[in-house]
């Protein structure tokens, strides 16, 4: 059951419109001033607010304006209720962040249809933002993984060119040896030498080729879901 908190400090004005809403099918609530009227809004957390604009103390432009600068309550709709049809007092209660505005005196279908009106349009804006919100994290959830998967490709990209690095250490040693020989060194050795390494860095950048056609989306998270990608440091 929707709650809604009525402001009205003529107490026959109050007692009247929470009948009407009782009778609508609503959880009405009273309050004969603003101030009490501030509090049980943040108290009760209403799911709309309807409010007389002339009371003593705190009058209704002084509630709206209290109750949209608290997170709280700002998005709680609200309707004015006023025995003046001033365009003036219209706009003010509007330019505040009123949602409605119903001039006294009013009907009883005049009254809910406001209501309902409000009610729904809240939760249409409610849903849509749910839905917004639902996007962007959906879309910061698809960031972080390319993320992941971007940062993923560079370490197995270093490794493999950290392993790349040996083997050319290697064949830059064998050719130094084959223009300087050390004395009774065989030249068919470091021949050898030169030969096998080479050999393995041929392997190496094939690996390097058949790895990366392998590095999907898919297949990296299923590495990184089972602890594949950096066995020390899971086990540690």
């Amino acid at each position: 059951m929707q709650k809604i908190l009525v402001i009205e400090d003529e107490k026959p004005v109050l007692s009247n419109i929470l009948e009407i809403l009782i009778s609508g099918g609503f959880n009405a609530i009273g309050a004969e001033n603003g101030m009490v009227g501030v509090q049980l809004a943040k108290e009760q957390l209403p799911d709309l607010i309807v409010c007389d604009i002339m009371m003593p103390e705190l009058d209704g432009y002084g509630v709206l304006t209290q109750l949209r600068s608290d997170p709280l309550t700002e998005t709680i709709p609200f309707i004015f209720l006023s025995a003046k049809s001033d365009k003036t007092d219209l706009r003010q209660g509007m330019n505040l962040g009123a949602d409605d505005y119903l001039t006294k005196p009013f009907r009883r279908k005049e009254l809910l249809e406001a209501i309902n009106i409000r009610l729904a349009k809240h939760a249409a804006v409610m849903q849509q933002y749910a839905a917004e919100q639902k996007r962007a994290e959906e879309l910061q959830r698809k960031i972080t993984e390319l993320q992941h998967i971007s940062n993923t490709q560079k370490e197995i990209l270093n490794k493999l060119i950290s392993e790349l690095r040996n083997p050319l250490s290697n064949i830059n040693m064998a050719i130094r040896l084959l223009k300087e020989p050390p004395p009774g060194a065989q030249k068919e050795r470091y021949l050898e030498i030169l030969q096998e390494e080479f050999q393995r860095e041929i392997e190496l950048i094939n690996q390097v080729a058949e790895l990366q056609s392998l590095l999907t989306p898919e297949n990296i998270r299923l590495l990184r879901q089972f602890n594949l990608l950096n066995p020390s440091k899971s086990e540690n």
